[in-house]
């Protein structure tokens, strides 16, 4: 691993001066830009299992696995391999492939809430889809999502949200009009009470509640007890749907995702990293009545030239088949435990308020003397702490998310030797920020 003596980023520099003449910001998606950690983005050359190499040849112990496909490590070789013969068959067909009914099989089988699946490319396009799906479902416009929760860069999901708008201090986005979002209502997340009231006011007009069953993109911040419960009796009650969004959760913390983990069962469900293997992939499914609502089996329309493409599938098929073998997730959560117990214990040590968690291969911690239930409590952490913390594991060649407001992911390929390593340098960074 680099040290901070030996860090050096002339070639990254150079390559992001130039990207910021040919893309927006220099990066295809915002939150690569370092803005809220500060200095430049480094620009990867490769990646294999928990490591990734930039183009001046620092190695790092990498914990944001392409923000979590890399549930099996970067460049699995049987991920690859299946991916080299699936090559050979075409990229895209455009048309049905049964490797689409053997992912679609595995998924259903997986997610307690998924009796029907339709493939996409992306979870932005997923949550576009199953808010059409909702509302033409139940005939009602409203919606309701959790401030801090990031659900893609809809027009009708960038109320509040998280990830990279947080990270750039957008409250919302220009180009954004308000009649769209007039139906998206919001509420703290873990504040049922918020929620109730949000019903009370309008009992006949809202399609669903959609939510990060464990958030992602405010930070790691789990669900307090029987808050998911609280959701599933008020949306029932009301006659509306509930959406788990596991684009980051699905075979994350749990093989059938957080609705397996925490045994409550959503009328649809949003997929995606994780059951691409690396490749884009989204997906939305749920009760057959409700998917059959989907053309052309039905009137609401969704559609893609590449959903279900031959490579994506593979890949898919492939890392599940990994998850799928005995220890997969006890060694997950071993690994991770060890990392974010042992965060929270040396941070501590060296005199930082922090707090912090795990649930499986996901994790975080922030720079704060009081718990974090929702995005409001997140962003009173200490964030230029963290961009000081960020900047010295970096250099020390430990990558994180280069944002407070992001989870952390672990993989099957870090070892006891990577998370000793991690732990030795966060307690050298932290001895001195």
């Amino acid at each position: 691993m680099v040290t901070t003596t030996s860090f050096n980023t002339t070639k990254s520099e150079e390559i992001f001066t130039a990207a910021q003449k040919l893309m927006p910001g220099g990066v295809s998606s915002p939150v690569r830009a370092f803005k809220s950690v500060g200095g430049q983005p480094i620009v990867f050359d490769r990646v294999q299992g928990a490591y990734a190499w930039d183009v001046d040849g620092n190695k790092y112990i990498d914990y944001v696995g392409t923000w979590g496909p890399a549930i099996c490590g970067h460049a699995h070789p049987e991920v690859i391999k299946a991916l080299q013969e699936a090559l050979v068959k075409g990229t895209s067909f455009g048309a049905p492939c049964v490797l689409e009914n053997v992912l679609a099989e595995m998924v259903i089988e997986a997610v307690p809430s998924i009796d029907m699946v339709r493939f996409v490319n992306s979870g932005t396009e997923a949550c576009m889809s199953v808010l059409r799906l909702m509302r033409a479902f139940t005939g009602r416009e409203k919606v309701i999502k959790f401030e801090g929760c990031y659900h893609g860069h809809a027009d009708m999901f960038l109320v509040k949200a998280g990830s990279g708008v947080a990270t750039l201090g957008l409250p919302d986005s220009p180009g954004v009009p308000k009649s769209t979002t007039q139906a998206t209502l919001t509420a703290p997340y873990n504040d049922l009470e918020a929620v109730k009231a949000l019903f009370t006011e309008n009992p006949d007009s809202i399609a669903g509640v959609i939510l990060e069953p464990v958030v992602g993109n405010s930070g790691f911040v789990p669900p307090d007890a029987g808050f998911l419960e609280g959701l599933r009796e008020l949306t029932q009650e009301y006659g509306a749907l509930l959406v788990f969004d596991e684009v980051m959760t699905g075979f994350r913390i749990a093989y059938g995702g957080a609705q397996a983990k925490f045994g409550i069962t959503p009328d649809l469900t949003t997929l995606g990293k994780v059951i691409g293997g690396g490749l884009p992939v989204g997906a939305y499914g749920g009760r057959a009545d409700i998917m059959a609502m989907v053309a052309p089996a039905g009137p609401m329309y969704q559609a893609g030239t590449l959903s279900g493409n031959p490579l994506a599938m593979t890949a898919g098929i492939k890392t599940l088949e990994l998850l799928k073998k005995p220890g997969a997730y006890e060694q997950l959560d071993r690994i991770t435990k060890k990392l974010a117990g042992g965060m929270l214990k040396v941070a501590q040590e060296a005199g930082h308020d922090v707090v912090g968690g795990q649930i499986s291969a996901m994790f975080g911690m922030f720079f704060s003397n009081s718990p974090v239930h929702n995005y409001d409590d997140a962003k009173k952490s200490d964030l230029q702490k963290f961009s000081r913390f960020h900047r010295g594991m970096l250099e020390s060649g430990i990558y994180l998310a280069p944002s407070q407001f992001e989870a952390g992911f672990t993989s099957l390929a870090h070892t006891e030797k990577d998370i000793e390593q991690t732990l030795a340098a966060a307690k050298e960074v932290l001895s001195r920020i």
